[in-house]
């Protein structure tokens, strides 16, 4: 036991423990992951704050002004040039980006909360619940997501409420089977043994010991899954039944502006590359997540980038 000067008995001193980095100094320790999360910050932000200055730029049509190439020469609306209407292109991926994340994220919150509450409650109950949960599961899963959007909105009519539910229905499997999973390795260890012992309601224990530990997993997986909704939102846009104009998404944008690859490609391209950013910027976020939020994992983050490949296999305490 160590003095109260902070010596031990020996006379040595003792230093004491050392905290866990903040998540913002780990952040910013990996430059790939602190852009990433620059990129993610600046679309939410312009999705979120856009209409508050774009007024009817992305739909002021200028047949005058039709297919003008990026310059400076006529305002920063023309910074990315315009359509065949004459319509500015960045305003357009402005309204865009605020169609495809009204869409992306409620889907994918929509498919977060009910999966991980079914696959919760089914891996801590098991038994019938759990196999009955798990072939509902598994009878979602066997359609393609992209399939069953595309039959369900060529029968209904194309909106971006329809396109909301279709795409958290085919997600929720996705997090039934990462939460039942994770709940049926817990289900047995001793703090929920004890819970139990002590009277504790099973909501209470699904909410208090199981939830907390299951999240980060889930998290990560929502921020995969966030890239899959936007990509197959996009491909619904493009095959022209997902956003119908007026309204615009970066999908449409590219599927509007394929015919004019050769003459005028920023109307195509830029909103391709918007959406290869995005997704790709939240694929290395999740990455870093996974291991941000993983005690045996996050030490990894805290060794210098170059030593990483080093001392992968050990952690930094068990290394001579």
């Amino acid at each position: 036991m160590p003095a109260p000067d902070g010596r031990s008995p020996s006379g040595a001193a003792t230093s004491p423990p050392s905290r866990p980095p903040r998540w913002w100094r780990l952040l910013g320790r990996d430059r790939g992951a602190a852009a990433a999360a620059v990129i993610l910050a600046l679309v939410f932000l312009v999705a979120l704050s856009g209409q508050l200055f774009l007024g009817d730029r992305a739909v002021r049509q200028d047949l005058r002004a039709s297919l003008r190439p990026p310059s400076l020469d006529h305002g920063l609306f023309g910074l990315l040039g315009t359509d065949v209407l004459g319509r500015s292109v960045l305003a357009r991926l402005i309204d865009a980006a605020g169609t495809t994340l009204s869409i992306a994220v409620p889907a994918v919150l929509c498919s977060l909360l009910i999966g991980s509450a079914l696959g919760l409650w089914a891996g801590y109950h098991g038994g019938v619940r759990e196999s009955v949960a798990m072939r509902v599961a598994d009878v979602i899963l066997s359609f393609p997501s992209l399939l069953i959007a595309v039959v369900v909105l060529y029968v209904f009519a194309p909106s971006a409420m329809n396109i909301v539910l279709i795409l958290a229905v085919a997600r929720i499997p996705v997090y039934l089977r990462t939460a039942r999973a994770e709940a049926a390795e817990l289900r047995s260890r001793l703090f929920v043994d004890a819970a139990r012992t002590f009277g504790t309601p099973s909501s209470a224990i699904i909410a208090r010991h199981l939830l907390p530990i299951a999240l980060p997993t889930l998290l990560t997986v929502a921020t995969l899954d966030f890239c899959f909704v936007m990509l197959t939102e996009s491909s619904l846009s493009f095959l022209g039944i997902g956003i119908q104009p007026p309204d615009v998404s970066w999908g449409l944008m590219v599927a509007q502006g394929r015919q004019y690859l050769r003459s005028a490609w920023w109307i195509a391209v830029l909103p391709g590359l918007a959406i290869m950013l995005t997704t790709v910027s939240a694929a290395m976020l999740a990455a870093w997540v996974r291991l941000a939020t993983d005690p045996g994992q996050r030490w990894r983050l805290t060794v210098p980038r170059k030593r990483r490949g080093e001392r992968a296999a050990v952690p930094p305490e068990m290394i001579a």
